[in-house]
């Protein structure tokens, strides 16, 4: 039986506490995920962080952080871009390297996330996510002009190159200032924000990722119509 360990900050309980509420909800989703896409029995375990320092190296597990917090000891996929991401100073350098700015967007516009499905043939993007003055408000999709998406495209897949990232899906968080994108930081996995693709997009971000993580192929990415 295959072994599945996904990483959170906190112990998922059924409770409505801000934070633990959207950790359940993507622990959840991600679940989900594994059995619609699984034929092979498998085997699915939730731990925090601090668990996970605590287990033994082994290549039969397949792990899925839904965390920055994540051992630097850990063994796995993502061992080299979740540091990347959670060092936000470097991280910013980086993008200036490029030639982009970084850092937030203007002070009271909404957040925008644009999801990257990096398969192994290459990166798939999603409709942009928004984020409302609430905190945990977010919805798909917002629509960008073609003058817009063009550059943010082009941005996602320099970064991504730039810092050899490997198959998942990532979140990548921007903003705007006087018409520039600024980049404020990425998320290698699905985070609060990919809660908005249930149901919106097909497949939604839950299901790229364990695809992403199993090598199973991802043809397109699709909003599903509403229904009249």
């Amino acid at each position: 039986m295959s072994r599945v360990i996904v990483i959170v900050d906190t112990q998922v309980e059924k409770t409505e506490v801000a934070g633990v509420s959207t950790t359940l909800y993507r622990v959840e989703a991600m679940k989900k995920a594994i059995a619609y896409s699984t034929t092979a029995p498998i085997s699915v375990e939730v731990i925090t962080s601090t668990e996970a320092a605590l287990l033994p190296p082994s290549q039969e597990i397949i792990w899925c952080p839904l965390t920055l917090d994540v051992p630097n000891t850990l063994q796995f996929w993502g061992q080299n871009i979740f540091p990347a991401c959670r060092n936000l100073t470097s991280f910013r350098q980086q993008v200036e390297a490029l030639g982009y700015r970084a850092g937030e967007g203007s002070q009271g516009q909404e957040s925008l996330y644009l999801p990257i499905v990096l398969t192994a043939k290459g990166p798939l993007y999603g409709e942009v996510i928004s984020q409302g003055k609430a905190t945990n408000c977010y919805q798909q999709p917002v629509d960008l002009p073609d003058h817009q998406r063009q550059p943010l495209y082009h941005l996602a897949y320099q970064l991504l190159q730039s810092l050899e990232a490997p198959p998942s899906v990532y979140l990548l968080k921007f903003g705007y200032k006087e018409q520039e994108i600024i980049c404020a930081r990425l998320l290698p996995f699905p985070d609060v924000p990919a809660l908005a693709s249930l149901g919106i997009q097909e497949p939604n971000l839950f299901t790229c990722h364990w695809h992403c993580l199993t090598n199973q192929p991802i043809y397109d990415l699709t909003i599903i119509p509403k229904s009249e």
